[in-house]
């Protein structure tokens, strides 16, 4: 049971959240000499956060992963019949390969992020699984191209620069790493780190029935090599940037890597991603206020003025982020692991 968390994050919560941002899978000792805190007082603090739901450590696949061949992603916009909405998301929330759920404002009712093992797949799911469920009138299905940010990027802030390199040195990519053609294990691994990406390697050897050492390695492998993402997430109450804002931009095909490098400047940007349709690229950024979400989108005119901005929607409830269930409040109540494996393949 999620407990209550009052009030909001100290310094201390702050500057403990941040480093797991920068190193999520650091030592607790490693983390505390970085923040000037000892190991046990910040285990402590990271037990009543997450108990509250207040933060937690996820993992994900890496952009990289669809990049080498090995699945898709994609954005999902679903309109429901009245009444039916909840009925809708909590169906699709259940979706291990869902890992995003969202009620947004505008012209569509939930805004889907879904992964899967390759375009035939995806195709088969939104046609079959989609198409027969009760309570959704229509789909409209987006691919996305290249994920130019992402929200393992974002930090809070609240650490000197001479903490952040203190902590920077945990980071587990290396640059000449491979990536590799992902094993049933991986995908049970990745699976397990994505409802709690501090997982040690005894735990995940017992989930996944195989050894530590085995564990050990596959993980190192995984992270080496950059496909494997893991992120500390704060509930967005907490985090000062409590309004999540959607963008549909477009940009000419010519310049839409510089553009879409502009916009990955700004702090608020947690997502910016190249997709196909009518728009061609999609931007979420966390802002203070709904008022705000117009300043901040006169503020990305101004930093970006070949970009232009097509639709606009505001999270009005963040259901499932990256496999984690989320409460009207924001704050996480669960997770549903996420797995690519779980989409039905064509007949």
């Amino acid at each position: 049971m999620v407990q209550e968390f009052g009030g909001a994050l100290d310094d201390l919560d702050q500057a403990l959240v941040h480093a797991l941002q920068i190193a999520p899978r650091a030592g607790w000792a490693r983390i505390g000499a970085a923040i000037g805190v000892d190991p046990v007082t910040v285990s402590r603090r990271w037990s009543r956060l997450t108990e509250a739901g207040a933060a937690w450590v996820g993992c994900h696949p890496a952009p990289v992963v669809a990049d080498s061949g090995q699945g898709c992603l994609a954005f999902v916009e679903v309109d429901c019949a009245n009444g039916r909405l909840s009925a809708v998301a909590r169906e699709l929330m259940a979706e291990p390969h869902v890992i995003g759920v969202e009620h947004v404002s505008g012209g569509r009712d939930l805004l889907l992020t879904v992964l899967a093992p390759r375009l035939s797949a995806l195709t088969h799911w939104v046609t079959h699984r989609l198409g027969s469920l009760a309570g959704i009138v229509a789909t409209r299905t987006y691919l996305s191209s290249t994920v130019y940010t992402e929200g393992s990027r974002w930090r809070l802030r609240a650490l000197d620069s001479a903490q952040i390199a203190r902590l920077a040195g945990t980071a587990q990519t290396r640059a000449d790493a491979p990536v590799f053609e992902l094993t049933e294990l991986d995908h049970a691994l990745l699976a397990e780190l994505s409802a709690d990406g501090r997982a040690g390697h005894r735990a995940l050897a017992e989930r996944c029935g195989t050894s530590p050492d085995t564990v050990r390695r596959r993980v190192h492998r995984l992270f080496a090599s950059g496909m494997a993402q893991t992120r500390c997430e704060v509930a967005r109450p907490l985090s000062e940037w409590p309004v999540s804002l959607i963008l549909w931009c477009r940009a000419a095909p010519a310049e839409l890597r510089a553009v879409a490098e502009q916009v990955t400047g700004a702090r608020e940007v947690r997502l910016c991603a190249g997709v196909i349709g009518r728009h061609n690229l999609k931007v979420i950024a966390w802002v203070r206020s709904v008022d705000d979400a117009q300043r901040f989108e006169v503020r990305l005119a101004e930093r970006v003025p070949a970009l232009t901005v097509v639709d606009r929607a505001v999270a009005l409830w963040p259901m499932k982020l990256n496999g984690h269930l989320l409460d009207e409040r924001g704050y996480r109540t669960g997770a549903v692991p996420i797995d690519v494996r779980a989409v039905a393949p064509p007949a």
